[in-house]
């Protein structure tokens, strides 16, 4: 692990985490895709790995206890200065804390929350890794937004963390810290990733959304929304042979 970097700002999404079924398949598919290496981490919530880009840390990816079905999802984290009070105030404003506040050896404190609607998303107090230590480049974590039937939502994370929200036309409110835009809450519509309920999304960042889009599919993948342009850039949808979902972003410049 190289040295941590400064401290993220509190509600800035700082790190994504990926459980799933197997986990040498799931390396296999991302270090396909992304060109990601994977180093071993710490094993409170059980197997883990790191994923890297050129020796920098950029995502983590776990397995899944044997005989337990749950979803297969990618997690954004939320950074924190103090895990243990964020907790507190989660469930002070209507969320539900499911996991943690833990230790992740010297790494951080972490937790794994859902807002008061049902989204999973986690919390993450940095000491010797801040977060997510490469940024602008194919394979990082680039943007997030959280899809929600109620734009309501937003003023749960209001409270929690402190944003700024501000609507983005009638179905997105861009959440800010410091005047800095960190992520979106958009409302459902009638898209692929409808039917699975409220969710943080990720977006990595890709050279080339219509290349990797069918990579994705010749890796065992499935291409959800084909590649189109949106204000954030060209966009794809995707999920992995599990069925995580996530987003293949070429962010506008």
């Amino acid at each position: 692990m190289t040295e941590a970097a400064t401290p993220r700002t509190p509600g800035t999404p700082c790190w994504v985490s990926l459980m799933a079924h197997n986990l040498a398949a799931t390396q296999d598919f991302y270090g396909a895709l992304f060109g990601w290496s994977f180093v071993p981490a710490p094993r409170q919530l059980g197997p883990y790995v790191r994923a890297q880009l050129g020796g920098r840390e950029v995502a983590g990816v776990g397995e899944l206890s044997g005989g337990r079905e749950l979803p297969v999802a990618w997690t954004t984290y939320l950074a924190t200065d103090d895990a243990d009070a964020t907790a507190e105030l989660i469930r002070a404003c209507g969320g539900t804390v499911a996991v943690g506040p833990l230790d992740a050896g010297d790494a951080g404190r972490l937790a794994i929350a859902s807002d008061p609607f049902g989204a999973v998303f986690g919390i993450w107090q940095g000491l010797a890794l801040a977060g997510a230590q490469a940024a602008g480049e194919p394979g990082t974590q680039t943007w997030n937004d959280l899809q929600q039937q109620d734009l309501a939502a937003a003023k749960f994370y209001e409270a929690v963390f402190g944003y700024d929200s501000a609507a983005n036309g009638p179905e997105e409110i861009t959440l800010s810290l410091a005047g800095r835009p960190v992520a979106a809450v958009r409302e459902l519509g009638e898209e692929p990733v409808r039917g699975h309920g409220p969710r943080w999304m990720t977006y990595f960042e890709s050279a080339d959304p219509d290349a990797d889009a069918r990579r994705v599919a010749g890796l065992g993948g499935r291409l959800l929304a084909p590649p189109h342009d949106q204000p954030l850039g060209r966009v794809a949808t995707v999920a992995d042979p599990e069925g995580a979902v996530f987003n293949l972003l070429r962010t506008a410049r």
